[in-house]
């Protein structure tokens, strides 16, 4: 274990068997000062976060969390944060769908676009009243093209 002197800061390393549950007297090896101390327990475990109970409650300037263990009620804590430090959590999961469902339709119109051009011929001969219609989609794309590059 380590020793912090209270008066000079200086670290010792300390069998934790010479500390008795009721402290003892000792001395600062640097600078002789003398006092009692008292080993803290550090054999407390940190609780099993999926067993927890989270509780929040609105204050007027902070939110307060409270943590209990379901294992046992005797242990909780409580923590109060700032308005200031909160930050607003917009459902990014639903955000980030909508932008993956965008660009998976704008690929495939593309690819789309890219199979009925190479495929125009073929297909005008079999439908031959489906070229009016390529002819209008192919210059609408040439329109939407020149307005986009007209935008910079």
């Amino acid at each position: 274990m380590v020793i912090v002197c209270i008066n000079c800061n200086k670290k010792f390393n300390v069998q934790s068997e010479l500390i008795p549950t009721n402290g003892r007297k000792i001395q600062c090896g640097s600078c002789n000062h003398t006092w009692h101390y008292i080993a803290k327990d550090v054999s407390i475990k940190p609780p099993i976060i999926d067993k927890m109970k989270i509780q929040t409650s609105n204050l007027k300037d902070k939110h307060e969390i409270k943590v209990s263990n379901n294992l046992s009620n005797d242990k909780s804590s409580a923590i109060a944060i700032e308005k200031s430090d909160i930050k607003v959590n917009i459902n990014n999961k639903t955000l980030s769908n909508f932008f993956s469902y965008l660009l998976v339709f704008i690929i495939s119109f593309v690819a789309l676009l890219i199979l009925v051009d190479t495929l125009k011929s073929p297909l005008i001969s079999i439908f031959p009243q489906l070229e009016v219609i390529l002819f209008n989609l192919f210059e609408t794309l040439k329109d939407v093209k020149l307005f986009i590059t007209d935008l910079n």
